[in-house]
């Protein structure tokens, strides 16, 4: 149900960025960028989320009702969020580098190399979820603390780069 209300809402999205890009392509970029930032905010506050909740996983009983709980969280916050909002970032984000700077600068390539390890990370997360899922996660807490820190680091990069542009 979840995944299918994420579906229709990414649907509509599609269409209404569409018939903006249609009707009113001299205002799309504008558009676009806030498109963007809206999905990178829901991006990173899902990548900040969910090894928060691997955390907590991690000391509930393998089977019991509070590890299937975080198993239903985890999945929905992943395909619901996480995932749709890695596709807009990355979609209206190549667009606006194309748009907007032709691919030039070595800001904006530095940018989407740490876009590219963010989303190395969401891999990982993503197949945490798989094995937590199947009870079979094998890293204690401290290392879901530690990775939850590296979303932050990356995303303090990126930011710095996008406004700074410092080369």
């Amino acid at each position: 149900m979840a995944l299918r209300r994420a579906a229709m809402a990414i649907a509509i999205f599609v269409v209404l960025a569409g018939l903006l890009f249609l009707f009113a392509p001299d205002g799309f970029y504008l558009w676009a960028k806030a498109i963007h930032v809206i999905a990178v905010i829901s991006w990173m506050a899902g990548m900040l989320y969910l090894p928060r909740l691997f955390v907590y996983h991690t000391a509930a009983e393998a089977g019991s009702v509070q590890s299937e709980t975080f198993k239903v969280m985890e999945r929905r916050l992943l395909r619901g969020i996480i995932n749709p909002a890695m596709i807009v970032t990355w979609t209206f984000g190549l667009w606006l580098a194309w748009k907007g700077f032709g691919f030039q600068g070595g800001w904006l390539h530095a940018k989407i190399a740490a876009v590219v390890l963010m989303s190395g990370v969401h891999g990982y997360l993503s197949g945490a979820v798989r094995k937590f899922a199947e009870d079979r996660n094998e890293k204690p807490a401290r290392h879901w603390r530690i990775v939850n820190e590296i979303p932050t680091l990356l995303m303090i990069a990126i930011v710095i780069l996008v406004i700074v542009k410092p080369f």
